[in-house]
């Protein structure tokens, strides 16, 4: 099959590599789209040997197998299903399992690959190739964000709102925010067509560093720390920055006094649960016609090296590597 390798400093080749076989309790997975994502971005600088891709939509190739011939998405956190967190429903969160499909395990910058059965998603009929991957980190991640500081902060006390950020992920908080019942939606972002983006999915402008406004509510898509601080410091008294974009790099915060003299709640927010993928279905099926928007380009495995080059760029918004 042919695969992707991440070399490091920004160097992608296409190779072959055998046909993985499924184990125990698992089932082949033949690729039909992975979206690309911001977080490969470190693996793409720094190479790694497992094959990445983690938002991945495929078809089980597994005879005899209850799904065989079933298009399925998949859930990237390998998860025991046994532990106290699981058993509560937190399957992103189990307690035995620190796996994550296309970081620790091969992903979907190939052909095949193999998948826990436990991380199957099937897909219904009426959601088309291009739009499932969504279901994952743009619908999924940024959701249950949403969902998970909604008790703190109800729409009805929470205008306005400030989203961070207006890649894929900040984007599917935009939407996940308004279907929740916020109004006064504003979005802070460096570059213009994610700006102009938003402004027609009905967010407003926030300048980038700004700090002229305070919001009760701010979702930190980017992963920025300048971001992430700004946040800390613009966030009302009793409001809540909930942090979902991702950097694994130290973060120093200097406590100036905007951030030491008030209460607040500062959350951080991974992934979804399994148990939220009939909302997030819900979602999609509600505005598939803007989620289709954020879907700027398709390509084969080929032009995969300089399509990613394009994404990190920030030509691209979500584009999807295709095998059919």
């Amino acid at each position: 099959m042919q695969v992707a390798v991440f070399h490091g400093d920004r160097h992608i080749t296409i190779g072959e590599a055998p046909l993985p076989v499924a184990g125990h309790g698992e089932v082949l997975l033949k690729v039909r789209r992975t979206a690309l994502c911001g977080s490969d971005t470190k693996l793409w600088l720094k190479g790694t040997d497992i094959t990445p891709g983690h938002e991945i939509l495929g078809l089980v190739q597994q005879p005899g197998h209850a799904l065989d011939g079933q298009r399925c998405l998949v859930y990237i956190p390998v998860h025991c299903g046994a532990c106290d967190a699981c058993r509560a429903g937190d399957t992103q969160m189990c307690l035995n399992e620190s796996v994550l499909v296309g970081w620790n395990r091969p992903g979907g910058y190939a052909e095949y690959l193999t998948v826990p059965e436990p991380c199957l998603l099937p897909v219904p009929d009426d959601i088309e190739d291009d739009l499932a991957p969504l279901l994952l980190d743009t619908i999924g991640t940024a959701a249950h964000g949403i969902r998970f500081v909604q008790p703190l902060v109800p729409p009805e006390t929470s205008r306005p709102v400030l989203v961070l950020g207006a890649g894929p992920v900040g984007m599917g908080a935009l939407m996940a925010l308004h279907s929740s019942g916020y109004t006064d939606l504003y979005v802070s972002d460096p570059r213009e067509r994610r700006l102009q983006l938003a402004e027609s999915f009905g967010a407003k402008r926030h300048p980038v560093g700004d700090t002229s406004r305070r919001f009760k509510l701010i979702v930190e898509c980017s992963g920025a720390h300048a971001a992430r601080s700004l946040g800390m410091e613009i966030v009302l008294p009793r409001g809540v920055l909930i942090l979902i974009g991702e950097n694994d790099q130290p973060w120093p915060v200097q406590e100036s006094r905007a951030i030491r003299r008030k209460d607040f709640y500062m959350v951080r927010s991974f992934y979804f649960p399994k148990g939220d993928f009939a909302l997030n279905l819900a979602l999609l099926r509600s505005a598939k016609a803007r989620y289709r928007e954020l879907v700027d380009a398709r390509f084969g495995i080929d032009q995969l090296p300089g399509m990613f080059g394009r994404f990190v760029a920030g030509e691209l918004l979500k584009p999807m590597l295709a095998f059919a």
